[in-house]
């Protein structure tokens, strides 16, 4: 069993930077894939960003690509999430999630694991 939980969630401005972390409890996971997804109100969760459990593969939304990288420390256990020249339409409660599994995947049924959420607020 591995429990998840994520901070760093905020209000910034337009233009403006966080750093979302997800430390993780439990089993440790450096032997899964971990991930971030996000969800706006009234819309589906949608994926953002996937890295793999040696660290050397990442992938990334297109809306984020170029913006946003993902990291992980295993020895703290922990996933992270930077996020740079955000946008009003990055507003969302943002989720770490990790696969019992070395692969990643952007689809979020693959994922067994999830926080609990950070909000995360872009003011224009």
């Amino acid at each position: 069993q591995v429990q998840l939980v994520e901070s760093g969630g905020g209000l910034v401005q337009a233009g403006g930077s966080l750093r979302l972390s997800c430390a993780a409890s439990g089993r440790t996971f450096n032997t899964y894939a971990m991930a971030w997804f996000r969800q706006a109100p009234g819309k589906e969760r949608e994926f953002v960003s996937t890295i793999n459990w040696t660290g050397g593969t990442t992938y990334y939304a297109a809306s984020v690509k170029g913006r946003f990288t993902i990291s992980a420390d295993y020895a703290k256990n922990t996933l992270y999430l930077q996020m740079n020249s955000l946008k009003p339409e990055d507003t969302a409660v943002y989720y770490c999630a990790v696969r019992a599994r070395p692969r990643t995947s952007v689809a979020a049924s693959e994922y067994e694991y999830w926080g609990q959420g950070t909000q995360v607020t872009v003011s224009s």
